[in-house]
Formats: C-alpha cells, sequence, structure tokens
C-alpha cells in the first residue's frame, strides 16, 4: 500500500463475496480468534452473510483505481426478546493487510451501523485472550473487559485460551 491509496468501508455487495469468504475462512483456519470450525462455501458464505443485520467491507482503492477486498465485519443481534437491545460483530482482516488500521475502520464503521439499527450494546462474547491487538483495539475505542472465563476457546492446536468478554454502551 502506497500513500494514494486507501481503505473506505462500505456496505458488501455481491461481487465482494468471494473475497469476504476467502478472508473469513483465513480467520477459521487459522484457529485463534472465531469459534467456527468449518470453512465457508460459496453458498454457505452468501447465506450466512445474507443473514446479518449488516456487513460491512473494507475495500483498499490503489492509486490506479483498482479494488479490492481487504477486511469485512458481520453485526447482528447477540440475543433476542428483553437482550435484543445487545449487537454483537465479528471482524476479520486479510493476512497481508493486518497492521494497516483495517481493523479500526471496521470497528468505527460497525459501531455506526448497530446505533443505526437500534442496538444500545455492543458486546463481544469471545475475544482471546492472547489476542493483543483486537483487545488494545478495543480498550483505546472505550470497551471494557467484563471479565475472563477461563479457558473458554479451543485454539487450532488444541490447547485452551482464556476468553474476555466486553462492551460497549452504543
Amino acid at each position: 500500500m502506497n500513500s494514494r491509496d486507501s481503505i473506505t468501508v462500505r456496505a458488501y455487495t455481491e461481487a465482494d463475496l468471494p473475497a469476504m469468504i476467502d478472508i473469513w475462512n483465513e480467520v477459521v483456519e487459522d484457529g485463534e480468534a472465531f469459534p467456527q470450525t468449518v470453512p465457508l462455501d460459496d453458498q454457505t458464505g452468501r447465506a450466512f452473510f445474507a443473514e446479518q443485520t449488516h456487513c460491512g467491507a473494507a475495500v483498499l482503492t490503489r492509486e490506479d483505481g483498482r479494488e479490492q477486498v481487504v477486511g469485512l465485519y458481520i453485526l447482528h443481534p447477540n440475543n433476542v426478546g428483553r437482550c435484543g437491545h445487545i449487537a454483537n460483530a465479528s471482524y476479520a482482516v486479510e493476512r497481508d493487510c493486518r497492521g494497516l488500521h483495517v481493523g479500526e475502520k471496521l470497528v468505527g464503521d460497525c459501531l455506526e451501523e448497530a446505533r443505526k439499527a437500534g442496538f444500545t450494546i455492543m458486546q463481544f462474547n469471545a475475544v482471546v485472550e492472547s489476542n493483543i491487538h483486537a483487545r488494545h483495539l478495543y480498550e483505546r475505542l472505550g470497551f471494557v473487559q467484563l471479565g475472563t472465563i477461563p479457558k473458554g476457546f479451543l485454539m487450532k492446536d488444541g490447547h485452551y485460551e482464556n476468553i474476555c468478554p466486553y462492551y460497549l454502551e452504543l
């Protein structure tokens, strides 16, 4: 990425789905962040993203006008009924674009969309304790850690790590 390239976040389109599925599957295959263990295919990916309240795509626009999806988020209710005002979200950034502040742009857009959708709280249920980059970002944005759930996440290599739930009033 050079200084004339830019990254923006927008609602995903049908054309974004192949890249979004690939990026999602990278995180699933890494086995260090998402609870899912089964990768998405074209059909399950299309259905998965369509059932969310909102999905954002981080798009890198190069100096020459070419665009590339480099990250995404999903936004949905954390629960139903009397707890339906609480949102939940997940974020994924392409491996080669990590460290470019794509995650911060995704979270910022997601919080705006959550407010628009009528949510009043954002809650993250299972932030892996060793995911320090995500934890630092959330804390910098005002999220509060609710505690620690010992051995709440099964890592790909078979050991368990603590998870840290977070929340933010919107």
